[in-house]
């Protein structure tokens, strides 16, 4: 059984699994139908939807085909979970819609008699919608930012390897690819420098999409900036699985001293392994796992920021320097929208993004994992929920 499980996990979804055909079916699909949506949503527009939402799913209730739920279960997500925390905070009832019992992520709040109606989190009435036509699709976001100024890495999209053989040759190695569409670092490929390696790492990232992203590598960290009503509320610095070298001890006694970490056996961040994905790493700067890394020094041990796959989380709130602030709060104007997970790579959040040239915005969330900044493993936790709810009902605010 355990054997048979096995083979089903996907190394390359890492800790986010996921129907293979079934993705790459929904992406196309989501563009074929794409224009009707965006015409039709010109015919209903989005305050529309607050009234037309709860009577269909009251319609669907009583029909038998779903059911709404009053407090959150094992399978909501973890900002689901914060925002529904938040909300019994202030006395904002929150109801959850089920379709045929098993959807999620489908909301209807109500505060003082008013009503909202959304799906994952909520927006402010009467927002733009027209960020949203763009912002979780990479290779758009990179146009639009391009043109503002804001720094994005080089690169392009491909629907086929000639295409996508020649955007890897026309840049700077490495590169990076992945699905165009699609979150989580799923597929992703890092550190591909030649053009037997890019062809596997196209491979991977077709299989998820039929378009994939090709950029050049930027260097450091991946940092994730929450913005509420267009302002930074929280900066965190996503990890990949890593230890830090004391001088005496190897890379395995390190990942075995660092999985006693009381916070690395509970259900928010998982134990470090020794894994195909961790042998790569370090035989990319030279180590293996008897290697002595020198006192205080970093050993990643994979690129994938995960919780899942040992990944880990900073909260870098407070040292954010004030022109990363003023380009993180920038692309909130630009896409003018009040809700945006901005995800960016650097060396050091504290240093402006001027002076690192080889840093970047990656993509951009709107639906953030907001339970981020309410959970790092080192650092002080923020309350995005909150930050949330204060736009949503200004009323409701604990002071």
């Amino acid at each position: 059984m355990s054997e048979q499980k096995k083979k089903k996990y996907c190394v390359d979804c890492g800790g986010a699994q996921v129907n293979h055909t079934l993705m790459y079916t929904s992406i196309l699909f989501s563009s074929m139908v794409e224009p009707w949506t965006n015409w039709m949503g010109k015919i209903i527009p989005e305050d529309k939807l607050e009234w037309i939402g709860p009577i269909l799913t009251k319609i669907l209730v009583i029909l038998h085909l779903g059911n709404f739920t009053k407090e959150p279960n094992a399978k909501d997500s973890g900002r689901a979970h914060v925002l529904w925390e938040e909300a019994i905070k202030r006395g904002i009832e929150m109801r959850e819609f089920h379709l045929f019992g098993i959807g999620n992520d489908v909301f209807i709040s109500k505060y003082k008699g008013e009503m909202r109606f959304f799906d994952v989190l909520p927006r402010t009435k009467n927002y733009n919608p027209k960020g949203l036509e763009w912002m979780d699709n990479k290779n758009e976001m990179k146009k639009h930012f391009k043109k503002e100024g804001i720094p994005v890495a080089n690169g392009g999209v491909a629907s086929n390897k000639k295409e996508a053989l020649k955007i890897f040759n026309s840049l700077n190695k490495p590169v990076i690819t992945k699905p165009n569409i699609g979150s989580r670092s799923r597929h992703t490929t890092t550190h591909v420098s030649s053009e037997e390696e890019f062809i596997i790492a196209y491979n991977k990232a077709h299989q998820l999409s039929p378009w994939v992203m090709i950029e050049e590598e930027l260097t450091g960290y991946v940092f994730r900036g929450t913005l509420i009503g267009k302002k930074l509320i929280a900066v965190l610095r996503r990890e990949p699985a890593y230890v830090i070298g004391d001088g005496i001890h190897n890379i395995k006694d390190l990942i075995n001293i660092e999985n006693k970490n009381p916070l690395r056996n509970g259900s928010i961040f998982h134990q470090l392994s020794l894994d195909e994905e961790a042998v790569k790493e370090l035989k990319h700067w030279n180590r293996n796992e008897d290697t002595i890394p020198k006192k205080d020094e970093i050993v990643t041990l994979g690129q994938k920021t995960s919780r899942a796959v040992g990944g880990g989380i900073t909260d870098m709130t407070d040292v954010v320097h004030k022109d990363n602030k003023e380009m993180l709060e920038k692309i909130a104007e630009v896409l003018d929208d009040p809700l945006i997970g901005v995800d960016f790579i650097m060396d050091d959040v504290s240093i402006s993004w001027k002076n690192q040239p080889r840093s970047g915005v990656i993509e951009c969330n709107s639906a953030p994992f907001i339970d981020l900044h309410h959970y790092p493993l080192i650092g002080k936790p923020h309350n995005v929920a909150g930050a949330l709810w204060d736009i949503i009902y200004p009323e409701s605010k604990i002071k």
